[in-house]
């Protein structure tokens, strides 16, 4: 019996095969054989491809009137992603040798590594085999060796609630495309060609940054004034019942100074922060210029180093496993980081941090410790220093003391309402290790603290204090906001975060500045939208989850739970097409539909797949015969128009093109001209005004140069020169290249606004000098009159004047 432990990406089926002795052979007296998948290796069709033929064209106009779906149209049919033939081709090999196939994907919480090793599974059509789960924390040597050496049977796919709970929840995000199809239609029926993307994790960002930045945007900075005492210390003393004033001038002045008197000493401490996962961790980088999508791409190559733990953790805490694998490695992990070892005194684990419940824990420094920081920046760049060095000090804070300060609390002697505290620090603690607060200016620290603690006398003073401005939204914000409210991982809110601002996306929804968020253009237009939308409800994250516990529990199931989406999208049409009205008179847009371009679909020869690309280019629109030759990979010729309305013959073929960042298959232009029987480019029939003869266009053919002084300039000015047929650029094609470098051979037919008679051009031609009156200078505009001669200089024929 051979079992195929088939690894969710190539980096843990490494880690898989040095566990285990090799990518095949015997462990223990079972024999097996190690492959892997490449994340998700299937996905979605595209809506209009999973239903009847005869519902097709309805699931793919992205109009109103078409929209809600109905679930039990949709077969969820899948196709492969890009560039993964070769991994499933090995794949399907190695299972067709397995007697049994065990699951070694990723233990996420979610259920997305059962999902993606049971869709391959279900595509290659291996159900019927025994299956068995491989459950481990971390892809350690032990971790992997106890995961195999104990794997649980598994009876089939829909036995797995793992499964059942992620295949709802990737069903139900594929549902939510209709909530991005209502709010595109709502700004293209307000001028604007925009794809407003939805969805429960960035709609739920739109929402919490427009909100926090109406309140920041709005705030009115009301202050008042109030009799308040300070000792020498600097120690505040208020009294909440002492009256409030608009005006300074308003406030009495009816009190002295006075002793304090101190009331009572506490002895108090706090424990370390708890430990960071990939959103807090990346929010503290943002500071530093470290963008999410970063962060995330070089956390991933040191979790494959085994430099730091798994990245998609919903962990807070540590098993005491965990603890105690890094427990040796504490010492060597603070010299890298550049710790004192002397701080590190709490070696026994914190009930605060370390728990038995949990999978792959918080995040944290991996078990192969870098030689040092210059090291982890030559393998893994600024980013993956910066990470190293903020997992690590998080990390030993959990080692380090409490933070412990005295408590003083007193009163104003002669006016004992007003009272005073000052944290006084006794112990730094972990706040040697790591602060994650010492460098946010906008962080609320302990106003009270106090080295010296409460003074003798205090002195009264008039308070001007105001009402506290809303916080600027900002990812570090952000993120406590979705955590607060349980939306999304750690993982998924930061890849999310990386998405909905990255500078390369088409429409971004948020913008960074420095360390603060913006909406962008689709933001904004989504935040005005999304009010009282279902999409927009941050509690419909919270319903999902509740759903996917429901599922896996047996309890309910995703069919039964997907029904209520299409209520959900006739509800938001219609609240959006309300809130439609508000945004255009914010933003100032005008109630008038972009008129969409007309969009052909069939299957390219090129790839064998479904695309869909403009049919028109040019101000041309493709023929069905036209269509056709472009699907089948055959070069078309057209007349198409320019931007200043002039004509001009093009030819091309169906390509794959790239505008701004984004690849898009459509019209390729090959280049400028008309193509012969043979498929030969031809000259244009005219240039410049300039229509060729018969005999012109076979000396542009045969590479020669055809001369003429009647082309006609932008400027409506006639010149003389030569043109050739050539490739100016290479991979351009053909066209016209004028040579005004070479001169012309015959004296043109008109120079600075008179045109020469045919006895002129003949005694020009012939070396003579002749007369003229009334040319116009193309500088000055003003009239000469000259002798002119056609002559040789500066390398080249022309008209030399000597003016009379």
């Amino acid at each position: 019996m051979v079992a195929i432990v088939v690894a969710e990406k190539p980096s843990a089926a490494r880690n898989m095969t040095s566990a285990l002795g090799g990518q095949k052979g015997s462990y223990k007296g079972t024999a097996y054989e190690v492959t892997n998948l490449r994340g998700h290796l299937y996905e979605f069709a595209q809506p209009h491809q999973m239903v009847d033929p005869s519902l097709a064209d309805k699931y793919q106009k992205w109009d109103l009137g078409n929209l809600p779906w109905d679930p039990d149209d949709l077969s969820w049919k899948r196709e492969p992603q890009k560039n993964v033939v070769d991994v499933i081709k090995t794949l399907r090999g190695a299972l067709s040798r397995g007697d049994e196939i065990v699951i070694a994907t990723d233990l996420d919480p979610s259920g997305e590594g059962d999902l993606l090793f049971w869709e391959a599974i279900d595509e290659l059509g291996f159900h019927g085999k025994r299956f068995s789960r491989m459950e481990f924390t971390d892809e350690s040597a032990a971790s992997i060796q106890k995961a195999f050496e104990k794997r649980r049977p598994v009876k089939s796919m829909q036995d797995e609630g793992d499964y059942l709970k992620a295949m709802y929840r990737t069903q139900w995000d594929y549902l939510s495309m209709q909530f991005t199809r209502i709010a595109t239609a709502m700004a293209r029926q307000s001028g604007q060609n925009i794809v407003l993307r939805q969805g429960r994790l960035k709609s739920a960002m739109v929402s919490l940054v427009g909100d926090q930045l109406k309140a920041y945007n709005d705030y009115v900075k009301k202050p008042f004034f109030q009799n308040r005492f300070r000792d020498e210390n600097s120690v505040v003393y208020t009294n909440p019942e002492e009256p409030r004033f608009d005006q300074k001038g308003q406030v009495p002045h009816q009190y002295n100074p006075s002793p304090v008197v101190l009331d009572g000493k506490t002895k108090k401490q706090t424990a370390p922060p708890k430990l960071l996962d990939l959103a807090a961790l990346s929010s503290i980088l943002v500071g530093k210029r470290i963008k999410a999508k970063l962060v995330l791409e070089t956390y991933q190559k040191m979790y494959e180093a085994q430099v730091v733990s798994y990245p998609r953790t919903e962990d807070k805490t540590i098993t005491p496993e965990q603890f105690n694998e890094l427990a040796p490695l504490v010492d060597k992990i603070a010299g890298v980081v550049g710790v004192n070892t002397k701080l590190l005194t709490h070696r026994e684990p914190r009930k605060t941090h370390v728990k038995p419940q949990g999978a792959h824990g918080a995040n944290r420094p991996g078990p192969k410790v870098p030689a040092s920081l210059d090291d982890v920046e030559q393998r893994f760049g600024k980013a993956g220093r910066l990470i190293y060095e903020t997992l690590g000090k998080n990390y030993l804070a959990m080692v380090a003391e409490d933070y412990v300060y005295e408590q003083q609390k007193g009163h104003v002697e002669k006016y004992p309402d007003f009272m005073g505290i000052a944290n006084v620090p006794l112990s730094m603690g972990w706040k040697q290790v790591f602060d994650p607060d010492a460098s946010d200016d906008e962080a609320e620290g302990d106003e009270d603290e106090s080295a010296k603690g409460l003074g003798s006398t205090a002195e009264p003073f008039v308070f001007e204090g105001s009402n506290k401005r809303p916080e600027h939204p900002s990812m570090k914000w952000l993120m406590k906001q979705l955590e607060k409210r349980d939306v999304g991982t750690g993982a998924t809110r930061t890849s999310t975060y990386s998405e909905v601002t990255s500078i390369t996306a088409k429409y971004p929804l948020l913008m960074e500045k420095g360390r603060k968020l913006l909406l962008a253009q689709a933001g904004e237009m989504s935040w005005y939208l999304l009010s009282g939308t279902r999409i927009g409800d941050l509690g419909l994250t919270e319903k999902v989850y509740a759903d996917m516990r429901e599922i896996a529990d047996g309890k309910s199931t995703a069919e039964e739970c997907l029904k209520v989406v299409a209520d959900w999208v006739r509800e938001d049409i219609d609240t959006m097409q309300t809130n439609a009205a508000s945004m255009r008179s914010a933003l100032g847009l005008k109630d008038k539909a972009v008129i969409q371009k007309e969009r052909v679909q069939g299957t390219w020869s090129k790839t064998g797949k479904p695309v869909t690309f403009s049919r028109e280019w040019g101000g041309h629109r493709f023929t069905d015969g036209e269509v056709e030759q472009l699907l089948a990979g055959e070069t078309i010729e057209f007349s198409a128009t320019s931007q200043t309305g002039k004509a001009y013959e093009v030819y091309g073929e169906l390509g794959e093109g790239t505008f701004k960042g984004r690849k898009f298959v459509g019209f390729q232009k090959l280049g400028f001209g008309r193509l012969d029987a043979s498929g030969n480019v031809l000259p244009p029939k005219e240039w410049c005004s300039h229509v060729f003869t018969q005999a012109e266009i076979d000396k542009l053919m045969a590479g020669k140069a055809v001369e003429a002084s009647d082309f006609i300039s932008k400027t409506n000015n006639a010149f003389a020169c030569k043109v050739f047929f050539k490739e100016e650029k290479k991979g351009e094609g053909k066209k016209l290249v004028p040579d005004f470098d070479a001169g012309t051979d015959a004296p043109p037919k008109r120079w600075c606004g008179v045109e020469f008679t045919d006895d002129q051009i003949a005694a020009l031609a012939a070396g003579k000098t002749i007369e003229g009156k009334g040319f116009t200078s193309k500088k000055t505009k003003k009239k000469f009159d000259a002798k002119l001669t056609w002559k040789e200089e500066g390398g080249k024929k022309k008209i030399v004047p000597s003016f009379l």
